[in-house]
């Protein structure tokens, strides 16, 4: 029995090349949409987790808060959360990931004002301003420093920072 040279036919030769290219791309198709839909999941996953963080500090915060509330009738307001925003990401082409890792470095080298009155931090808030921008923050082999734009200081404490790369 013979096998026909298949090979030798043009149109079989158009069929196998475009067989082999139409699965190439087809499988970088997928690649590139598993690839968004996975950064989709783990940008989805830290934002949760660092809101359970915040919440689970902001919540230990308030019942320390309370109990001490129960031996002072007369006590000044506290700060209750924190708010990180960087509003140049775009500029210095950061990735989403790294822009909501900076937020919560910064929130994690601040956290300890939740509970603090008020009136304590406002006093204090150059020594906030300083520790803020003379700190500078590691990702990736990639060193930030930012500098305070906008504080507000109420019951939440909001910062806007301008995010600077390391020189060296």
């Amino acid at each position: 029995m013979h096998i026909p040279p298949y090979y030798k036919k043009p149109s079989w030769q158009f069929f196998i090349v475009g067989a082999v290219f139409g699965s190439l791309i087809a499988y970088l198709i997928l690649l590139y949409m598993y690839g968004s839909m996975y950064e989709d999941l783990i940008r989805e996953n830290q934002e949760l987790e660092s809101e359970i963080r915040e919440l689970t500090i902001q919540n230990e915060a308030l019942i320390e808060d309370n109990e001490d509330l129960n031996e002072k009738t007369n006590e000044a307001p506290t700060v209750e959360s924190l708010e990180v925003e960087i509003p140049n990401w775009e500029e210095l082409k950061l990735d989403r990931l790294i822009v909501h890792d900076l937020e919560e470095m910064v929130k994690e080298e601040i956290h300890h004002l939740i509970g603090e009155e008020i009136s304590v931090v406002a006093e204090s808030d150059f020594l906030l301003e300083r520790a803020i921008e003379n700190k500078g923050f590691k990702i990736d082999d990639v060193t930030y420093y930012f500098e305070v734009t906008k504080l507000t200081i109420s019951e939440t404490v909001k910062l806007t920072l301008k995010a600077k790369l390391s020189d060296s």
